[in-house]
């Protein structure tokens, strides 16, 4: 996130804006987009290139993967910015599809049935300055490892989601993503894993505070965007943003909480800070000496998550 300049800090104090630029000042990054969705005019894994018609966001694209088979509508076109490690194979895992938020905004979302016989699909709201063409990469090794399918989407005015990134558009967002998953999927609630990393900790919280679900785990959590401008913020006040620690405690499902501790974007405090405040939180993982980006690359962080989808979270019944 963004420093802010002294005449910025001393507008928030004596002057303090609306939540949704607090959230746009502090968070918000999209990147130039790594992907398109083209429409199908051949459904199937075997469809045929690129097409002349209108896509959203076009871009050249370098690897192809098909969309949903009840509707056959749109194509995942990966461009060479999303650095995509897997072949055909993989990518014919992958299904996409539009879904519109109660703001009016369609939103791209993708789903890879990454192990088709898991008990249970990962909900998954990425970080920021990355979108679903970047992710994609890591969320088939993530879900291969771990077993589970993963779902996923992009805020809107990120990848093909329309509109602008705000903070009301980020749970519009997400509440978009969750009924899809559960619609056109047909995932159960008990089903679902709810992932939130970074700034996706905000959307997560939220849906994970007003619907139960089987699990959740927050990697690298904000308690408020006061408290990640100024350190010293003891209170949530009004106009701030993302208020997780306000919200965490009502969470009914187990948690997961994920954190560096050499974390040098959102600190290790506000982990501490949202474990605390969480009734339902299992063991966390500390990660020593890991920082904002690189938890993943950390043995633990697989065999902790292992664990708790493994042996804490509780299976839905067959």
């Amino acid at each position: 996130m963004d420093s802010l300049s002294i005449s910025e800090l001393c507008g928030l104090f004596c002057c303090p804006p609306c939540p949704s630029r607090i959230a746009a000042k502090l968070a918000f990054l999209p990147p130039e987009p790594t992907y398109a969705f083209i429409p199908d005019a051949e459904p199937g894994p075997n469809a045929a290139g690129p097409t002349r018609a209108s896509s959203l966001r076009p871009r050249s694209g370098v690897a192809v993967a098909g969309s949903a088979p009840s509707e056959g509508k749109w194509k995942l076109h990966l461009t060479e910015r999303a650095e995509f490690q897997y072949s055909q194979r993989e990518l014919d895992t992958i299904e996409v599809a539009l879904a519109q938020s109660s703001r009016g905004n369609k939103i791209g979302c993708m789903y890879i049935r990454c192990a088709p016989n898991s008990r249970f699909t990962v909900l998954f709201s990425h970080g920021n300055a990355v979108d679903l063409g970047q992710m994609s990469s890591f969320y088939i090794g993530l879900g291969t490892r771990i077993n589970c399918n993963i779902f996923s989407y992009d805020y809107s005015g990120y990848g093909v989601s329309g509109g602008k990134p705000s903070e009301k558009d980020l749970y519009a967002d997400i509440d978009a993503a969750w009924h899809t998953l559960r619609t056109r999927y047909g995932v159960s609630p008990e089903s679902i894993i709810l992932y939130g990393q970074s700034i996706g900790t905000v959307p997560t919280v939220d849906l994970a505070s007003r619907y139960e679900c089987a699990a959740v785990v927050l990697h690298s959590p904000l308690t408020s965007g006061m408290r990640v401008a100024f350190p010293d913020t003891k209170k949530t006040y009004c106009f701030d943003a993302f208020p997780n620690i306000e919200k965490v405690s009502k969470i009914t499902s187990p948690v997961l909480i994920i954190h560096g501790t050499e974390d040098e974007v959102i600190d290790f405090s506000h982990g501490l800070a949202l474990f605390e405040r969480c009734p339902k939180a299992v063991e966390p993982l500390w990660v020593e000496g890991a920082g904002h980006n690189d938890i993943e690359l950390y043995s633990q962080y697989l065999e902790r998550l292992r664990r708790f989808i493994g042996q804490e979270v509780t299976l839905p019944h067959a």
